[in-house]
């Protein structure tokens, strides 16, 4: 077991160097890493997510109803043209309406039916779809029904809005890429999520409302003739004449509000070439010049000289930006645009009319925004919990286990090394979360070495000589580690499934560390166990200088159930009761609304002052605290009820009332629409997780002990809502990552319980169930406690050091791990009773290790 070839240590060792040559980019320079590519060698450095370095991340949802309504009325032009097509001869008519998804036609006569139907046919024939599975199969847009000999109604299909739906997203991702690159970011992230969402994440970018005011235009521009016959406001009187329609300027100031257009577009924007920002020679005030294609400018060049004199208004969105007079024939294919505009709104429009319009209208359904100045805070707070909870670490095993401590501390280092290379290896972002997930990993590591050590330490008691000892305890050990590992790598993958931003960042983080501490302790703390035995050849174990458990134990853990059980069943009602008359302090992720955080320019904040100014902006419930320091302030806003682009509205007055002498620092914005769904998919992911952990320590072990760990878990994942009730500590989506956390570490702690069980079940086949759960946990008691301190002494670095963001997240997790030990003791172990785990294993004529007394207390 012990013995390695050189082959296999000469592969270890590469595997631990290549992680070395993974994670080194990330302490080099860009021109080191620049270097090193040109060499060939790995360059990849982690990425800083937008919490560490700023930035912005914005959801943007597509409309599907206005996907609907234009579709729609493309649906009405399609049939009124097949009617009135002179070719195949005109079909007369009643009427024809369109109506949420449904165009209605009206028949002369029943003589028309068939002729009618024959003609519309091709409608109802499918389109060819590329965007999904289904490939060249086609997707039907449009179905009919006859409701009587003279009324026609055709419905757009439920797949093929869909079908737009994806398109559209598709459309946009494409749009709005060439917007956000024209602002010179780094490395923007710009990708589809689910059926109609796009997440938009802009490292670096400190400036989220010029980014949203330019991603939110649909910029449809169109060149249209102005309609000279009445004036504006003669047309908002009576009627507009038959073709024309009055749409609003943005020059309001000028004494013309409103203009009166031709609504037929005699130039699309889709035909423009190019766009630039420039300066009029005559006045220099900032303008648009813009180049038409091939096309357009022959008609251009018509439609000018045929309309000396006349107006010729360029619409943006339903809003004439700019009606110059046509003062000679423009044949150049060349125009510019003139207004009030600055120099930053003319560059803004020239982007937004090279990169086209969106295909539909969008919101923005959730936003988070990082300042750089708290970026720089998160890094440095993160960088010390860091390194804190490592030196406490490090000191700690190596108070604990001597030399093994050494070489326990050695594999830790080299498991954090490998981390970080595989995380750049993969191209992941380094999210807070995922620090925290990072520090949760150090107090984790140690768990499989503290299990080696602890069997090794328990099969020299029993005898065995050195070398047998450890052997048998690396062997020994194997199951239980992968036991208790796999389950919580089950939480990190629906964590990671079910999550989104930064949360994904920690379940990534976590998974990885289960999978390179497993690997660390079965190769490189094994490698370097068996290089100590041979270099050294010592006769005993290293001793310990501390030791938080007794080497053998005999408490009788059962005897507590009847105090365990009350007092679990007392404090789970009381859990209960609190979630149902206090309910959750829910955060915005779960009830929408807007969260700002700023510092002031000079001297402590003014509360007062701040929620006086807030007042005063009618935003329904605004909370205004200290965040942090003095100088620091959280403002919460209630979600507005009016859909989610009233959320954006109310942020823009906060910002114009706070930025003049305060820092903006970071920002959330969550819609209506995705706090439902973040709520119901925290809901499902602890459920799912519940369920598939259930599953998997059913396979293993037997039915019993599934039931048991759920039982336990449940317990404390519902002690834990209990204790976000009572202290009212926000419930945000990262307590959904803390609770499913927990379930990872108490399901941890209870498998290694349970795997003792079934160990000692094989080999004193008649004890009394009672005398073999007491055996089994004090057998296991002192890698329970270490474990627990390892993991308690990191969180508590990171709750102190990791910055205010954290702190509640953190706090969660140390309290489940405090409650997951208790259970995996006091609930899980004992509720095996409950179900009578081994038939005949209450008879008191069974060895057992207690005698007399003891006995009778245990029964």
């Amino acid at each position: 077991m012990l013995h390695f070839s050189r082959w296999k240590m000469i592969a270890i060792l590469l595997a631990v160097t290549l992680g070395v040559l993974l994670a080194v980019p990330n302490v080099l320079s860009e021109n080191a890493r620049q270097t090193l590519a040109s060499m060939g060698l790995p360059s990849s450095a982690v990425s800083l997510g937008l919490d560490l370095q700023g930035g912005v991340h914005l959801q943007v949802k597509i409309d599907r109803e206005d996907i609907v309504e234009e579709r729609l009325e493309t649906l009405v032009g399609d049939i009124r043209s097949l009617m009135r097509d002179r070719e195949q001869g005109q079909i007369g008519y009643a009427g024809i309406s369109g109506q949420e998804d449904t165009v209605t036609l009206r028949l002369l006569g029943e003589g028309d039916n068939e002729r009618a139907r024959e003609r519309l046919s091709s409608l109802l024939e499918p389109v060819t779809s590329t965007g999904t599975l289904l490939g060249g199969l086609g997707v039907v847009e449009v179905s009919e029904t006859q409701v009587s000999p003279t009324v026609l109604r055709y419905q757009l299909t439920p797949d093929g809005v869909d079908e737009r739906l994806r398109s559209a997203v598709s459309q946009s991702i494409e749009v709005i890429r060439r917007r956000v690159d024209e602002l010179g970011t780094t490395e923007p992230v710009i990708q589809r999520q689910g059926v109609d969402r796009i997440i938009v994440q802009v490292p670096g970018y400190n400036d989220p409302e010029r980014l949203k005011e330019l991603i939110g235009k649909t910029a449809k521009l169109n060149f249209h003739m102005v309609d000279e016959a009445m004036s504006a406001q003669d047309a908002l009187a009576n009627r507009p004449p038959v073709g024309s329609e009055v749409i609003p300027t943005n020059e309001p100031e000028s004494g013309e509000p409103n203009i009166l257009i031709e609504k037929r577009v005699r130039i699309p924007g889709g035909d423009l070439n190019d766009a630039q920002q420039g300066f009029d020679s005559r006045t220099n005030e900032p303008i648009v010049t813009f180049r038409f294609n091939n096309k357009a400018s022959q008609i251009f060049c018509r439609l000018s000289s045929a309309n000396i004199g006349s107006r010729f208004a360029i619409v943006l969105d339903d809003v004439s930006i700019s009606a110059p007079v046509i003062r000679d024939a423009i044949c150049g294919g060349s125009g510019q645009i003139s207004g009030n505009f600055t120099a930053q709104s003319a560059a803004d429009l020239a982007v937004l009319m090279r990169a086209g319009a969106l295909p539909a209208d969008i919101s923005f359904t959730e936003e988070r925004t990082v300042g750089p100045g708290l970026g720089a805070d998160s890094i440095e707070a993160g960088q010390n919990a860091s390194i804190v909870a490592a030196i406490l670490v490090v000191i700690f095993m190596l108070l604990a286990y001597g030399k093994l401590g050494i070489i326990a501390n050695i594999a830790l280092a080299a498991n954090i090394v490998i981390i970080i290379g595989l995380l750049s290896l993969i191209g992941a972002t380094l999210t807070l979360p995922g620090i925290a997930g990072i520090v949760l990993t150090m107090g984790m590591a140690v768990d499989a070495n503290v299990l080696i050590y602890e069997r090794i330490r328990e099969e020299r008691r029993n005898g065995r000589s050195l070398v047998q000892a450890i052997d048998s305890g690396f062997r020994q050990a194997m199951a239980t580690i992968l036991d208790a590992n796999i389950t919580t790598l089950i939480a990190a993958f629906i964590l990671f499934y079910l999550g989104s931003g930064p949360i994904r960042g920690f379940a990534v983080t976590l998974a990885i560390g289960i999978l390179t501490s497993v690997f660390t302790a079965f190769t490189v703390t094994r490698l370097m166990v068996a290089l100590w035995l041979r270099w050294q050849k010592p006769k005993e174990l290293p001793g310990s200088i501390i030791r938080l458990v007794p080497a053998v134990t005999n408490w009788r853990f059962m005897i507590f159930r009847r105090l365990s059980f009350p007092l679990s069943a007392a404090l789970l009602m009381g859990s209960l009761a609190t979630f149902v008359v206090a309910n959750l302090n829910y955060g915005i992720d779960f009830r929408g609304g807007t969260i700002v955080e700023y510092q002031t320019k000079q001297g402590n904040a003014d509360l007062a002052d701040i929620r006086g100014r807030l007042s005063e902006l009618n935003l329904g419930d605004v909370q205004v605290q200290e965040f942090g320091a003095p100088n620091e302030i959280l403002i919460r806003i209630e979600s507005q009820g009016a859909g989610d682009n009233a959320e954006q509205s109310a942020l823009a007055k906060v910002r114009a009332a706070m930025d003049d002498d305060h820092t903006f620092r970071r920002q959330e914005v969550v819609g209506p629409t995705v706090s439902g769904e973040l709520a119901r998919a925290g809901t499902i992911a602890v459920l799912v997780s519940l369920l598939a952990i259930m599953v998997y320590i059913w396979f293993r072990f037997e039915w019993q002990f599934a039931i048991g760990a759920v039982l336990a878990t449940m317990h404390d994942v519902i002690l834990t809502i209990g204790m976000f009730a009572v202290l009212q500590i926000e419930f945000s989506l990262s307590s959904i990552a803390a609770i499913l956390t927990i379930v990872g570490y108490s399901l941890n702690d209870t498998v290694v319980v349970y795997d003792r069980i079934r160990e000692n079940l094989r080999k004193f086949k008649k004890l009394p169930i009672r005398d073999l759960l007491d055996k089994s946990i004090n057998d296991t008691l002192s890698r329970t406690v270490m474990t627990s301190v390892t993991t308690l002494l990191a969180l508590f670095a990171l709750y102190f050091l990791g910055g205010e963001v954290l702190s509640g997240f953190v706090f969660a997790m140390i309290f489940g791990v405090i409650v997951g030990t208790y259970s995996s003791v006091f609930i899980a172990a004992p509720v095996l009773i409950l179900f009578r785990l081994r038939q005949g294993a209450m008879d008191r004529n069974d060895p057992s290790p207690y005698t007399g007394q003891e006995a009778q207390e245990v029964g």
